[in-house]
Order: structure tokens, then sequence, then C-alpha cells
């Protein structure tokens, strides 16, 4: 089990990995948003408070979280969703978090996570608040561990 860099474009952090699942099993564990603290490499996701089991494009859901030991919570809404293939939400700030599930065999997945923060709403101005704040750094870290964890929880 390899995590890959994908080369996605600028201000974008996208690295994937092969997971021995069919893509709709990996698809629902990612699409239901009760589940994301299991999914978590990062360990600032925690349960999530609020929101639909299955998520649909417009739909809102909120989390409990915590970075650097302060609690808070977020409410992200959902921006992009093709069963078994893609979920996209955005987080309040504008930046996005999409998911990607290439089936190569009906055991196999080719499992994309991206941390897109192009379109960041107010601090569209300055992306290098991403930077200078080491979210770039921490984010990529979290998706390699995250996307480490789901390869081990499906061994092949």
């Amino acid at each position: 089990m390899t995590v890959t860099v994908v080369d996605s474009g600028p201000n974008q952090v996208s690295r994937s990995v092969e997971v021995h699942a069919p893509a709709a099993e990996l698809f629902a564990l990612v699409a239901d948003p009760r589940r994301h603290s299991e999914l978590d490499g990062s360990g600032t996701v925690h349960d999530n408070i609020k929101g639909p089991a299955k998520l649909v494009a417009g739909a809102k859901f909120s989390t409990r979280m915590r970075m650097k030991g302060v609690p808070y919570w977020i409410v992200s809404t959902v921006t992009a969703l093709k069963p078994d293939e893609l979920v996209e939400w955005r987080h309040p700030i504008g930046h996005h978090w999409r998911w990607e599930f290439e089936a190569l065999s009906p055991t196999l997945t080719r499992v994309t996570e991206t941390f897109d923060y192009r379109k960041t709403g107010p601090l569209k101005d300055s992306l290098k608040y991403y930077e200078r704040t080491g979210f770039v750094k921490g984010n990529t870290k979290g998706i390699e561990s995250t996307l480490t964890k789901l390869a081990a929880k499906y061994p092949g």
C-alpha cells in the first residue's frame, strides 16, 4: 500500500491510494458524515452532531472538531455528489474536501482525497493564508494518514 501524490493543479493537495474494497462500499463510508471520525487520520474530526445519514448535493452536516487542543464545530455543505464516484463538501471558510472513487476492478478502488483551497470565500485574496498558517502542510499530512488508515481497514 502506497499513498501517491496526485498533481491536481495549484492551490490543491491530492493524494490517492488503492484500496481492496468495492467503490460503492468506500463511497458509502465517506458519504455518511456520521462515520467521518472513523476515517480521519488528522486527529481533528470528532462526532458529527447533526446531518443526514446519506449526503446529497446541497445537504449540510455539522461536525465536532478539535485542533491544537481547542474544540469547535463546523457546518459543511455538500457541493458535488455522484454515487459511487465522487463526494465533495465546502468548509465554512470556503475550501473544499473532495473524495473520488475509481473502480479498478470489482474489489479494488483507487481513492483520491483532495484539499482544494482555490475558492476560499472571504480569504480568496489571501491564498497564502493557508500556507502561512500551516494548513496546507497539516492537511497534506492528514490526507496521507487518512488514506493509509483507509487502506489498512481493507487489507485485501
